[in-house]
């Protein structure tokens, strides 16, 4: 770190300089951001006081949707404020939060979707030990467990290998996005990249590649009934597939896909979509798709 001068305060570039765009983005984003406080918190409440949803599955639909909550609130605050204001800054302290929230939240939705295609899997393909298999007692647990292994994952790692950052403090993000935090390291030998990568490949690859698992396995037992009940199974994992679909597939053009220069925006404008649109759409695909 010769001759770098360490960095505590950032700056944050946001989208534009232009006021009237950004406006036009604040009522967009605001909006957004509370309906999406209203279709999460309604289904929370829906499935918490409707004893005919006391089941598992929405069990982690309630879960994901409290974690949807966590994840666009940790960011679409800050970045409502900014857009209103001239001087978009965040101390050391709080963007290393953020960076870790955003992390830890956004693997534990990860495993949570993993959850869910399991779950769905024991019900189609061993019906009959289903309510033994999905028990609340193992619910809570692997809701749990969940959260302790992503805590270990994504903070372990992040505490043993603190980021020394250096100027130019400028952020190219609406927020302390980890990849783009990193571009401000001191320490440009890329071994912080390599474990954000390696992390990456533990919370996104292989869950994604257990969730195409249980999905195969779905397909072959729906092949052997009957084709009237087929749609009907399939009918339970649609809603899974769509919300599974978008999450992974911008998580891995984030962290999985070619390295970004530092005045590359495509980071942010990925983020949009998974800290912004999904958070929001996740509810209401849920509840287009599932009648009850």
């Amino acid at each position: 770190m010769k001759n770098k001068t360490l960095a505590y305060e950032f700056i944050l570039l946001g989208f534009s300089k232009d006021v009237d765009i950004n406006l036009f983005l604040f009522v967009l984003f605001f909006l957004i951001y509370v309906m999406t406080i209203i279709v999460n918190g309604l289904i929370i409440h829906v499935v918490i006081t409707n004893p005919r949803l006391h089941t598992p599955m929405y069990y982690f639909i309630s879960k994901l949707s409290f974690i949807d909550l966590c994840n666009s609130s940790s960011a679409v605050p800050k970045m409502l404020v900014d857009l209103l204001s001239t001087e978009k800054t965040i101390s050391l302290m709080a963007c290393l939060f953020q960076v870790n929230v955003l992390l830890l939240i956004g693997s534990t939705e990860c495993l949570l979707l993993v959850l869910m295609a399991y779950d769905r899997c024991l019900a189609i393909c061993l019906p009959l030990h289903y309510p033994v298999l999905m028990r609340w007692s193992i619910c809570h647990r692997l809701t749990a467990l969940i959260w302790i292994f992503s805590f270990v994952a994504i903070m372990l790692p992040l505490l043993l290998m603190p980021v020394a950052l250096c100027y130019p403090n400028q952020i190219n993000h609406f927020m302390c996005e980890s990849l783009a935090v990193l571009n401000l390291s001191c320490d440009r030998n890329y071994t912080k990249e390599r474990v954000i990568f390696s992390l990456s490949f533990v919370t996104i690859l292989f869950p994604f590649a257990f969730i195409i698992i249980s999905y195969i396995c779905i397909i072959i037992s729906v092949l052997k009934i009957k084709a009237a009940g087929r749609a009907k199974a399939f009918s339970t994992c649609t809603s899974h597939v769509t919300v599974v679909a978008m999450y992974f597939g911008t998580g891995m053009a984030t962290y999985l896909g070619p390295p970004q220069e530092k005045s590359s925006s495509r980071g942010k404008y990925v983020s949009i979509f998974y800290i912004i649109i999904a958070p929001f759409l996740n509810p209401l695909i849920y509840s287009v798709n599932n009648g009850e």
